[in-house]
Parts: C-alpha cells; structure tokens; sequence
C-alpha cells in the first residue's frame, strides 16, 4: 500500500508500523530541513498516488496543506500528533507551539497507536498486523526510554543544560530535566542576531557549557560562531527534526534517540 510521510523520522515509524506491507516515500530526505522545505513535481505525484498521507501537525509542516490541494488526490490526511499535549514556548516574544513531539519518546507511542489506526482503516485485511508492529515498536520506545533515564540520572540537576544549533528539545529537556537552549528558535529560517549570540554566550560562560551542538539539518555558522564567543566548542552533530543517512549513526527513531543521549550524557558528565 503507498503511504506518503512528511520526512524521515516520521517515515520511520510509519515503516515499523507497516513492515513490508506497505511502500514508503518520505518527502523531506534525511538531512532535509521540514521547516524550510520547498515541495517538489514529484511530491504532487506521490500524494496523488497514496493512500494515506502522514503528517506531523502542531505547525510544522507549513507547505503542507498547499502540496495536498494542489495533489488532489484520493489519500487519507493523517496527523500524527493527533493526542500529544503540546509544549507551548516564546519566541520572538510571542506563544508558539513547539511541533517536535517526537523527541519525547512517550509521544512516540501515541503516534504508533495513531498510525497503526489510520493503516487499519485503508487496509481492513491487514489491520492485525499493523498491530501487532504498532505494539512491537512500543515496547521497544519504551525500552528505550527506561534506558534514557538510566544513562542519565548520575548526572546532577545543575549539570544538565545544554546549547544545539536550533530550538527542538524542548520535549526531550521536559522528559527528562535538561534544560536546552537553541542559537536559532523552534523555526529554523529565523536568525540569530549578535545580541542574541552575545546573551547566549554569557550564558554559557555563566553556566560553564562546554558544548555546542549542532544539528544535521541547520547550517553550522551560528553555533560555532557561539561558541568561539563563548570559549565553548562544538560538538559532535545530533539530530533532532531528521535522521542521519542509511550508513549513519540515527538511521531510524530508535537510533536517533541512543545516538543523542549518548552525546549529550558524554558532554554534561565531562570535567
């Protein structure tokens, strides 16, 4: 069955999800941006051809509904998210909701169960085993996130805050008690001003950060600008709204999840 999902961590759970029983086109590549992306002829002619289409929701996928309209296609809208409770963050001095639920594992779950649903309703005949993956791929988020907990927890409260390129662990920070900051916000085509830099560098020198992360899909001048103003270094690259390449170290949601917290625990216990 074709199925279509917005980008690649998405794209992932949809495939634990549908194992070999459904065909996957994921519009935003891994190490695509889903905030800046610019649809392409052939996207129009993916959605034409599924039958469900999977998104994200909560604002992420600004080009979406512009894509599907011009599609007019016979597929199913699904929204992923449909069940989180969404964080609610300022930028720019404004309320905006921050979109990247996933990076909680325990949302995960609900968009399994979400999924799982919307790939029984297209495919009757099939629904059993779209269930039987669903509750496959649960335990092992929620495996996941015992081990999170664990390789965290020798780390002190006050240790635990770190700096990536673009503001999308929120989620993840409130899970598990790290407070994050990004150089760019929830919205990557927004800039940072040197004021911006220049406040987040005090920051870090305040808090004695050592680390800069920088994220697969955000351009890497910011943050290693940063950190040179801060004495800080930059770190090894994290994925946050995409997975790494086949080959790489986050290839799919589980393995993005081990790779960061690994990274981050490495930083935040350092002397």
């Amino acid at each position: 069955m074709p199925v279509v999902a917005s980008f690649s961590i998405l794209g992932d759970i949809v495939k634990q999800v549908g194992g070999d029983t459904v065909a996957v086109t994921v519009l935003v590549p891994p190490g695509g941006d889903v905030h800046t992306y610019d649809p392409r002829p052939s996207d129009v002619l993916a959605i034409r051809a599924a039958r469900v289409v999977v998104v994200n929701g909560l604002g992420l996928e600004g080009w979406m509904d512009r894509l599907v309209s011009g599609a007019s296609g016979g597929a199913v809208r699904v929204v992923a998210s449909t069940g989180v409770k969404p964080r609610s963050m300022s930028e720019g001095g404004r309320a905006v909701t921050d979109p990247h639920a996933w990076q909680d594992p325990r949302n995960a779950v609900i968009y399994a169960d979400v999924i799982a649903d919307a790939l029984s309703r297209a495919d009757p005949p099939d629904a059993d085993l779209y269930r039987a993956n669903a509750d496959r791929f649960i335990a092992q988020v929620r495996e996941t996130d015992a081990w999170i907990e664990r390789t965290l927890s020798p780390i002190p409260p006050a240790q635990r805050r770190i700096i990536t390129s673009h503001d999308a662990f929120g989620y993840y920070g409130a899970r598990y008690g790290i407070a994050f900051r990004g150089v760019q916000g929830i919205d990557t085509e927004s800039e940072p001003t040197p004021r911006d830099i220049a406040t987040l560098a005090a920051q870090i020198r305040r808090d004695h950060i050592r680390v800069v992360f920088v994220e697969n899909m955000t351009d890497p001048r910011f943050a290693a600008a940063l950190a040179r103003e801060a004495g800080a270094v930059v770190g090894p690259t994290v994925y946050s709204d995409s997975l790494s390449p086949p080959a790489g170290p986050a290839a799919s949601y589980i393995a993005m999840l081990r790779y960061n917290t690994s990274a981050f625990a490495a930083a935040l216990s350092a002397k």
